[in-house]
């Protein structure tokens, strides 16, 4: 599976150039007839080889041919924490010329803005377009005792806490699903955070953990490494995984909040006439024939969406994960407030 990702340097150069192709426009408005007049940067907040990377170079690559805009555009990947590293430097310190863009990744950058302080929210980004949906699926070893979703949590019931969980950062989609399941079951989980789908998967196969959450498209891709026990969403997946019951089926009231959905976003102080020529432009490559089989191969669910319904889905899902994580917000508002008070009784 590895040799997936193994672009040849020829294939990279390919993929920049079409990157540029794919994001003609992104400067202040006094600029914007000369757009593009440089090369265009998009940040991806996680490692290389993992799912978003690899469905990110993969759209650029095989839409080469039709060049759909124009300047070359570098693929840069800034991962850590979950995304938020990436996210919090894009909003922040990167330039806001329209000449950086991100890839989004939702529930992830929602739950996240809402759970932590971070710099960036629903409130200062704008969507471009999405291009595509992947659920959260249970996963084990294929050495692994526990056959079912009964088995893991029968066992979590029987060791509370002791039931670990891998999953690619904090409060990404993969958290989400493990949070849910924890609610709906009834039992106490132990989520084991990773810098990345690729290495959470990893944990799981090595036994590091006893399973994980992650996502379809990296597991689909490594089947000969893990079983997959349930999927994360409301509906089966009749296309990859047509055999493997939803959490919802099971038993387990969990719907498709933590599906992972990703598109391209640029910060909300770009010039209104970049966003909405991004916004025409973007979905063309998306919709590219050749992309849609490429990204089907590789497990990867083609969701594609314009920037009004990515914009509706992102206040849906802030409202939704809102709702979810409002308990756990204020236990670790009251933890914290109490390890502040206990600490400076120590000091004093």
């Amino acid at each position: 599976m590895v040799q997936a990702y193994n672009f040849t340097r020829r294939a990279v150069v390919s993929a920049v150039v079409l990157w540029g192709a794919l994001f003609t426009t992104s400067v202040p408005a006094r600029d914007v007839d000369a757009y593009p007049a440089k090369p265009i940067t998009m940040m991806v907040s996680y490692d290389p080889a993992g799912a978003t990377d690899y469905q990110a170079r993969l759209a650029v690559m095989m839409s080469e041919k039709e060049n759909y805009f124009g300047q070359p555009v570098v693929v840069m990947n800034k991962p850590g924490k979950g995304g938020q590293l990436g996210w919090n430097w894009y909003t922040e310190t990167a330039p806001h010329d329209g000449y950086m863009l991100a890839v989004y990744n939702v529930p992830h950058f929602i739950a996240q803005s809402i759970m932590f302080n971070t710099k960036y929210s629903i409130s200062n980004l704008e969507p471009i377009a999405n291009w595509g949906a992947d659920p959260a699926v249970l996963i084990v070893s294929k050495l692994s005792p526990y056959k079912s979703v009964a088995d893991l949590v029968a066992f979590a019931e029987e060791h509370p806490g002791q039931a670990t969980i891998s999953g690619g950062g904090t409060f990404t989609g993969h958290h989400i699903a493990m949070l849910q399941l924890e609610k709906a079951a009834g039992v106490k989980l132990k989520y084991s955070p990773f810098d990345g789908g690729r290495p959470a998967l990893e944990a799981v196969v090595s036994g590091v953990v006893i399973a994980g959450f992650n996502n379809l498209s990296d597991v689909y891709r490594s089947l000969d490494k893990v079983n997959v026990l349930a999927i994360a969403d409301v509906v089966r997946d009749k296309t990859f995984l047509p055999s493997v019951p939803t959490l919802r089926e099971l038993g387990y009231n969990v719907d498709d909040t933590s599906v992972n959905v990703r598109g391209i976003m640029v910060q909300s102080t770009v010039a209104p006439e970049v966003v909405d020529f991004l916004a025409n432009r973007t979905p063309l490559m998306f919709n590219d024939t050749a992309v849609a089989e490429k990204m089907r191969a590789g497990g990867a669910g083609v969701r594609i969406m314009n920037r009004k319904q990515v914009k509706m889905m992102w206040s849906e899902r802030e409202r939704s994960l809102g709702k979810l994580l409002a308990e756990l917000k204020a236990e670790t508002a009251i933890k914290a407030e109490t390890a502040s008070k206990t600490e400076a009784a120590r000091k004093n």
